[in-house]
């Protein structure tokens, strides 16, 4: 679940792409107990939120980053199918648009 690295703590933290994209209010497991974290809107994988001073304890404590993920629903229903190609056809977004191809 945790990973160390020196003083501080990392946890991926899985979130739905509407969490990332609008922002949200989320519980998140640390060590101490579950703290509730803003995200903010506009999220992209991999930013890193911290709580200072939430790591490993020591004359300098450590931090606690959250390493954010998304998680995408699965389209295994008809229902979750047609609002994924509604998504298609009304959001202009191509993911590969900065690779040149």
């Amino acid at each position: 679940l945790y990973r160390v690295e020196g003083r501080d703590v990392y946890l991926d933290l899985p979130l739905a792409p509407w969490e990332a994209a609008l922002g949200a209010k989320v519980k998140v497991p640390t060590p101490d107990g579950a703290v509730d974290l803003s995200i903010p809107p506009n999220s992209k994988v991999g930013r890193k939120l911290r709580l200072k001073g939430r790591g490993i304890p020591g004359k300098s404590p450590g931090d606690f980053y959250v390493v954010l993920q998304i998680a995408l629903p699965p389209a295994d229903t008809e229902k979750a199918r047609e609002l994924y190609k509604k998504m298609q056809q009304e959001l202009a977004f191509n993911p590969r648009a900065g690779l040149g191809v």
